[in-house]
């Protein structure tokens, strides 16, 4: 794609100035999603599951302008997620990851952050399910697995040292069991299981149903991540690994649907979710990276499709009644009809990161 940087470096500008915009709305809270008509956001007192990528968003902010204000202003979003550390969630991985991955080496606080909860998690370790249960803290039933408690938990827990990697995997594994059920030649994952008891006691949830797209985003991210940090080491099955990214991209319909999903496969014709794609773009950039994948050059080109794609079509600009920046037609939530067409902190985020990515700003590799 020609001239990719003039059309990613004006993107990137405009997201990172919403960042700031953002950051004088909401004060001290955190902000969730955003009205399309004119950019007002619903916050959060606490962050809830999605806290990690407003403090994310900073520290993306921080890397690329270097000024102190900007990692000053990164750290303070970041230490108000610290009561999240030892919360009994597997969404923990979503909110210290990254709110923490994107800090610069030398910030000591968000090091510490991370170890903290890395050590929580592994902590809430279930040998028995062979995972990190979903948990209690957002409510529901605490015996269940969801696809989007493994993106963030597995970088997590591998750094909770040798048994952390250890429980990463077998996180990872595990969820792959039964997200995709059996179903490596036919059908969507399965994106959550009410687990009551040993391992063999589950049963599917009804929601979010298979055709979730946002969640077949986060297990492909999650999948990603794995290959990456497998490094020869055989507890991550790096085989199994590629085998089930393959899955989920023909399934998915990663390198050849609609550069925006719907929010429901199975309704083509309801809302997008624009989070999906951006959650996607970055998934297929880390695949691009794993030594030895079979069409990285695929996953790369696709990645620069996407996010072409959504700052083409779906990014607000300069003028008119809503403030530039604001990445449009994400769905929060296709069931309830809540959110349907908004601007979402977690789609801004994977967008600005694929964007930094493709520009050369950021490590997919440690972020």
């Amino acid at each position: 794609m020609t001239g990719t940087r003039e059309w990613a470096e004006e993107a990137l500008r405009l997201v990172l100035g919403r960042v700031t915009e953002t950051a004088g709305q909401v004060g001290a809270r955190f902000p969730l999603y955003a009205d399309p008509d004119d950019g007002r956001w619903t916050t959060t007192g606490r962050g809830s599951w999605t806290g990690g990528f407003w403090a994310g968003l900073h520290r993306l902010r921080a890397l690329h302008s270097g000024t102190a204000a900007d990692r000053r202003a990164a750290a303070a979003v970041t230490a108000r997620l610290a009561p999240w550390a030892e919360a009994d969630t597997a969404a923990r991985g979503l909110v210290l990851w990254y709110g923490t991955a994107p800090a610069e080496d030398t910030d000591g606080a968000a090091a510490a952050l991370r170890e903290r909860a890395a050590k929580a998690a592994l902590d809430a370790w279930d040998p028995e399910l062979g995972l990190v249960p979903w948990g209690a803290a957002l409510g529901g039933p605490r015996l269940r697995a969801r696809a989007d408690g493994v993106p963030g938990l597995v970088p997590l827990l591998s750094a909770a040292g040798p048994e952390g990697r250890a429980a990463a995997a077998a996180h990872l594994h595990r969820h792959l069991d039964l997200c995709l059920d059996g179903r490596e030649g036919d059908g969507r994952p399965v994106p959550a299981w009410r687990l009551d008891g040993p391992r063999g006691s589950r049963a599917a949830e009804i929601d979010p149903a298979p055709g979730w797209t946002r969640g077949e985003s986060w297990l492909l991210l999650a999948v990603a991540d794995g290959l990456l940090l497998a490094d020869g080491d055989p507890a991550w099955r790096a085989d199994r690994l590629a085998s089930a990214a393959e899955v989920l991209l023909r399934r998915g319909e990663f390198l050849d649907g609609p550069v925006v999903p719907p929010a429901e496969a199975g309704a083509p014709d309801g809302p997008l979710d624009t989070s999906a794609a951006a959650i996607a773009a970055v998934a297929l950039l880390k695949l691009a990276r794993v030594p030895g994948t079979t069409g990285a050059t695929a996953c790369a080109e696709r990645a620069e499709t996407v996010l072409h794609g959504l700052v083409g079509a779906h990014l607000t600009r300069p003028g008119g009644g809503r403030p530039a920046g604001m990445l449009l037609d994400g769905c929060y939530d296709a069931g309830s009809g809540t959110a349907v067409r908004h601007e979402l902190v977690w789609g801004d985020y994977f967008l600005t990161l694929g964007l930094t990515a493709l520009l050369g700003g950021v490590d997919l590799g440690r972020v």
